[in-house]
């Protein structure tokens, strides 16, 4: 190789070197979202400071139903709707890793041998000759990112896979809290079968009052009919409890990848209280809820795939090498008489493609201002969820007290009906009224608080569950603590 030769590789390479410090397009700034100055926090309810203790990662342990615990790890460990997304977040990091080798040239090694026969018409000494030949060499080439390309795809597979990562979390935390929500209905529905089982049970009592009343001569049979038949309405409706009970046995089974033949949960009313949940500000929202997060890493990829849009404009280079020996006999192959190489560097610069690249700017544009669009919107209705909410759980804890009250007088009322019914004061249709007001009060609480359940469930839906991104900037950063 002349000194003339060295001279042209080595300004090659400095060159390359000094541009591949190049990226264009624009930075990625997070894009602004309106953002309240605090909630609408309703009277009893406290903004956490930051000694308390947040939302933790198992947040169903703030309902204290060991039950309800084991169901939640299995949805994490089984539900094929989240294998989906862990399997398409698998995808999303090879992605990552297949655009990093585009930083590097790729080297291959060549080993071949072929037989030929020259022309008989050929010119020279080879005429009519059977040769082999022999080749062993390594091949090199290596596109420079001169202008970013690479690192602009890197940045925005990056930010895909973090935005994965959060829709991964978003979509436990929604399956979750579905499951949650399920249970506690399906309890509810444990504790309307306990409530019917007893209604019925003082309706028979009733019928056999009335009956004997009836064969005493002193009721008429109309009061037995209607006693009856309130009887066996109330039956029915116990049996339906058990249909709406299996149904969400069902359900539940599915969301932990159970089959419903081979699935069962026993039979345990509703009690206790709904947790006391701390409360963030507004701002830390933003942090903590992975639908925000996924959205806001889907604008930071959009915004990359600007630069990689605009680095189409400006030339590419590329350097082919290859080095290695030929011969005609395999025996001497490796020697320096036998040496070749060559060095091939080639530069590309796009002249004319009728507004190709120009679209394909714009497409990226607008698919960021789409992306940014989309991440202010998430923003806008997780605020709004968090005040629903709120308000939710406000407006039924003061609901179930007043309803309380409506039970305990409509049960007052029926002692006294039915006192009055045997002395002979008032008809037996006024203890049926009684009856039905305090059925109905009671199965109103009764919904009242699976509601607030539901409602205390989607509060901390809303406040983004236990999950915490510590830093987005990190790709394996955004996983729940």
């Amino acid at each position: 190789m002349s000194r003339t030769d060295a001279k042209l590789r080595w300004g090659v390479a400095a060159a390359t070197l000094l541009l591949a410090g190049c990226a264009v397009g624009p930075d990625y700034v997070r894009p602004q979202a309106a953002t309240p100055v605090s909630f609408q926090v309703p009277p009893g309810w406290k903004v956490a400071e930051p000694h308390d203790a947040d939302i933790p990662a198992d947040w169903w342990q703030l309902f204290h139903d060991p039950r309800l615990g084991d169901l939640e790890r299995r949805v994490a460990e089984s539900n094929q709707t989240l294998a989906q997304k862990e399997a398409a977040l698998r995808q999303a990091r090879a992605l990552v890793q297949s655009a990093q080798s585009g930083l590097f040239p790729t080297l291959n090694l060549n080993v071949g041998s072929t037989r030929n026969r020259a022309s008989a018409g050929a010119i020279g000494l080879a005429q009519g000759m059977i040769y082999n030949n022999y080749l062993l060499s390594t091949q090199a080439s290596w596109e420079p990112d001169l202008w970013g390309s690479v690192r602009r795809t890197i940045e925005a597979n990056t930010a895909a896979m973090q935005a994965s990562a959060g829709q991964v979390a978003a979509t436990r935390l929604t399956l979750q809290s579905q499951l949650a929500a399920d249970y506690f209905q399906l309890r509810a529905d444990d504790s309307q079968k306990r409530l019917m089982s007893e209604t019925v049970a003082a309706y028979r009592q009733s019928l056999a009052l009335t009956q004997s009343r009836f064969d005493q001569g002193v009721a008429a049979k109309t009061d037995v009919l209607q006693a009856e038949s309130q009887l066996r309405s109330a039956e029915a409706q116990l049996l339906d409890v058990g249909v709406q009970r299996a149904q969400l046995e069902h359900a539940i089974a599915v969301l932990i990848g159970t089959p419903a033949s081979d699935f069962h949960i026993p039979e345990s009313p509703l009690e206790g209280n709904v947790p006391a949940i701390p409360l963030t500000v507004p701002s830390a929202l933003l942090e903590r809820r992975p639908d925000v997060a996924a959205a806001e890493r889907g604008a930071a990829a959009a915004s990359a795939q600007i630069g990689v849009a605009k680095a189409a404009f400006f030339p590419t280079l590329t350097l082919n090498g290859s080095e290695g020996f030929q011969n005609r006999a395999y025996s001497h192959l490796v020697t320096q008489p036998n040496n070749m190489w060559a060095f091939s560097p080639q530069i590309l610069q796009p002249l004319f493609d009728a507004g190709l690249r120009a679209a394909a700017v714009d497409q990226a544009v607008a698919s960021y201002d789409q992306s940014v669009a989309n991440y202010r919107e998430v923003v806008l209705e997780a605020f709004q969820n968090v005040e629903d909410n709120l308000a939710a759980a406000s407006i039924l804890s003061h609901e179930i007290e007043v309803q309380r009250s409506a039970v305990e007088s409509a049960r007052q009322t029926l002692v006294l009906t039915e006192s009055q019914y045997r002395e002979g004061v008032v008809g037996y249709l006024n203890v049926l009224s009684a009856q039905t007001t305090l059925l109905t009060s009671q199965l109103t609480e009764l919904a009242l608080r699976n509601r607030e359940y539901v409602a205390s469930v989607q509060l901390i839906v809303a406040l983004g569950g236990g999950w915490d991104r510590s830093d987005g900037t990190q790709p394996d950063a955004m996983v729940a603590r």
